[in-house]
């Protein structure tokens, strides 16, 4: 075990997050931490941690284990130093003997004949060579690559970048320091798909243990093998990936359901034996009984889930014309970065598109050259009869900050009750008087949820959705994603969520090369497809070249083949010769073996003792067949040692 609760309850405030709890995390356990937001997720990493204590039981860690914690309140810490020196700060051992060395080579420039330093200076560079460091710069800027990053970028201040890029600086270093546990708190937030699949690739062969707390269902289902379920204050522990999870979490809710069910039939029917009872005086000590009998049962919760699954319904007020949006020859630039160059695209009614690439390719650019909040050269037109509705975080500042969250949804027109509309801003998750809170005093987070709620009431026939998922937990994402495929109208949105993306679009859109390119089928349809291109590529580079080329390189497989052919006979003939010479030293050790027992049995005689010539001789011809027998041994051993290496050769080959 690494790290342990052991009955643990743990308060906030007034508020218990987890009662009773007991959870170990083992080596080599990939595990997701989910939950309904506000649950208490993160906190339960931080007492992971020890940073919070329990108010009961206990936090139990090896006395060696090391954790790494990515969190996003890591992003108030700021620096002037590069990027690549912040994730080298993963390496604080090498850094100091790197800088040991650099000290003892300006004292060697002033003494070099200082035989001391000299040892010292090798030593330290022996020491660097064993702990990896001629290799950390190009691992640091491998894992930085990986995550997004270019070249040109690793030597910018830190302080230059982005919240989302700082967060990934903080990620590689993490990655780079390889503790025996690693907790990550929503790692793909700030990550574009192609940053999300190195990560995924890079996770499942980390060698220590990884807790992820994640509202994305693809990632979680690719990368956990066990799922811990923060519900109704205890942690419920299943064996397997997310999809796992979601089917034993029915059978389980099915079995509580009928356990429930069953005892209150049982505790009906004793409760009319009661009432029955109670009533003749013969009866009353049995009423009592069964009243203290009821009163010591532990009560089967209900396995009602704590948000029911409302249905978001939309509404279209009118029908547009075949045609959404087309756009004619956009051209649009930052400087000498070109976002997109003569691009050509159209929208149709009915196409859900998913705009999909790594981060900086323009796909919020495009978005918002479409919804006409970016300047541009070339013509975007809309159709006939569109009614657009555009979500982006710059929308947040059109909310009016003196309206409570219910009357900023009654202001969209959609004729929805209160009712209907506190139930829609359920799935947003605000529950009960929260509908009831000032716009000014909520969260980014909050009023993002807000911004997307007032989309989805509007009766518009084309969506324009920009990260739509970002403040949404799973079971959210989930009735969003239903609802937006049961929407009646168009949309185009941008995501890095691969499930929501997977269930809502039928057409992907991507930019490449400044084009935009789309692809006329669904995500998992696109993913399958790029592999294809893929494999044809690789097979289409292998067949360009040159056919006198080939030729040559298929001429050296087949003499390399002849090669390797003669040198096994070779070699196999070498055995054969050796394997008889150990035969002939092994008979002629026992011949000598049995020379040595016959000589030491005349030595043993007593009449030998008193003959001092005949003792000698046995003596030193006792001498003489120890001595050949030893030889004959190291012999033996040479030719053992040679006749083994020469059949791992042959089975190398």
């Amino acid at each position: 075990m690494l790290i342990g609760l052991q009955n643990l309850t743990f308060e906030f405030g007034a508020r218990v997050i987890v009662e009773d709890a007991t959870w170990h995390i083992h080596p080599g356990e990939r595990i997701g931490l989910i939950g309904y937001n506000g649950t208490g997720k993160s906190t339960l990493l931080k007492v992971l941690t020890q940073q919070y204590t329990p108010s009961k039981g206990t936090v139990e860690k090896s006395k060696d284990t090391t954790i790494g914690y990515l969190h996003q309140d890591l992003l108030s810490f700021d620096t002037n130093e590069s990027i690549l020196e912040v994730a080298m700060g993963a390496f604080e051992k090498i850094k100091q003997l790197e800088k040991e060395i650099e000290e003892l080579g300006i004292k060697l420039t002033e003494n070099s004949d200082d035989e001391s330093l000299l040892m010292l200076y090798s030593d330290k560079l022996h020491d660097l060579e064993v702990a990896g460091g001629y290799n950390v710069h190009h691992k640091t800027e491998e894992v930085l690559q990986g995550l997004g990053f270019e070249n040109k970028d690793l030597q910018r201040p830190y302080k230059e970048f982005s919240g989302g890029w700082r967060m990934r600086v903080l990620l590689a270093k993490m990655i780079l320091q390889q503790p025996d546990v690693l907790l990550l708190d929503e790692p793909t937030n700030h990550l574009d798909l192609p940053s999300i699949e190195w990560l995924e690739k890079y996770l499942m062969h980390y060698q220590g243990s990884v807790v992820i707390v994640s509202h994305d269902k693809y990632f979680l289902n690719r990368m956990v093998n066990k799922i811990v379920e923060l519900y109704q204050q205890q942690l419920h522990i299943y064996s397997g990936n997310y999809e796992y999870y979601e089917t034993e979490k029915a059978v389980r809710i099915e079995m509580q359901q009928k356990a429930y069910e069953n005892q209150q039939d049982y505790i009906r029917q004793n409760e009319r034996l009661i009432e029955r009872f109670r009533a003749k005086a013969s009866k009353a000590a049995m009423a009592q009984s069964l009243i203290k009998k009821l009163d010591k049962l532990e009560r089967i919760e209900t396995a009602e889930l704590e948000r029911p699954n409302i249905k978001i319904n939309f509404q279209v007020d009118k029908q547009p014309g075949k045609i959404i949006a087309s756009l004619k020859n956009i051209h649009k630039n930052f400087g000498e970065n070109i976002i997109i160059k003569n691009g050509n695209a159209e929208i149709d009614r009915g196409d859900k598109i998913a705009l999909i690439g790594a981060n900086g390719k323009g796909k919020s650019t495009l978005l918002r050259i479409i919804a006409g909040t970016e300047k541009f050269e070339g013509q975007r037109e809309w159709g006939h009869n569109v009614e657009e509705s555009f979500y982006a975080q710059h929308q947040l500042e059109a909310l009016n900050l003196n309206n409570t969250i219910l009357d900023e949804m009654k202001e969209c027109g959609s004729q929805k009750t209160d009712l209907e509309l506190r139930a829609l801003l359920g799935c947003f998750l605000f529950s009960g008087d929260e509908t009831d809170k000032k716009i000014r005093v909520l969260s980014g987070g909050e009023k993002a949820r807000v911004a997307l709620a007032k989309v989805i009431v509007s009766k518009s026939n084309f969506l324009m959705l920009d990260e739509p998922t970002n403040h949404l937990d799973m079971h959210s994402v989930e009735l969003l994603a239903d609802a937006l495929n049961k929407y009646e109208g168009s949309l185009i949105l941008v995501s890095h969520d691969r499930y929501f993306i997977s269930k809502t679009a039928n057409k992907i859109w991507e930019i490449v090369d400044n084009e935009i390119k789309e692809f006329k089928g669904t995500y998992t349809e696109w993913v399958a497809w790029n592999e294809r291109m893929a494999k044809q590529k690789a097979l289409l580079d292998k067949q360009k070249i040159d056919p006198e080329k080939q030729v040559v390189i298929e001429k050296k497989k087949e003499i390399k083949l002849q090669q390797n052919t003669h040198e096994t006979t070779v070699l196999k003939n070498d055995l054969k010769q050796l394997q008889k010479k150990i035969k002939k030293i092994e008979e002629t050790i026992n011949e000598f073996a049995q020379q040595k027992e016959t000589i030491e049995l005349e030595l043993a005689k007593p009449e030998n003792y008193t003959n001092h010539v005949a003792f000698a001789a046995l003596e030193a011809n006792y001498k003489k067949v120890v001595d050949e027998k030893i030889q004959l041994d190291k012999s033996y051993e040479a030719l053992f040692e040679k006749i083994m290496e020469l059949e791992e050769k042959i089975e190398m080959r």
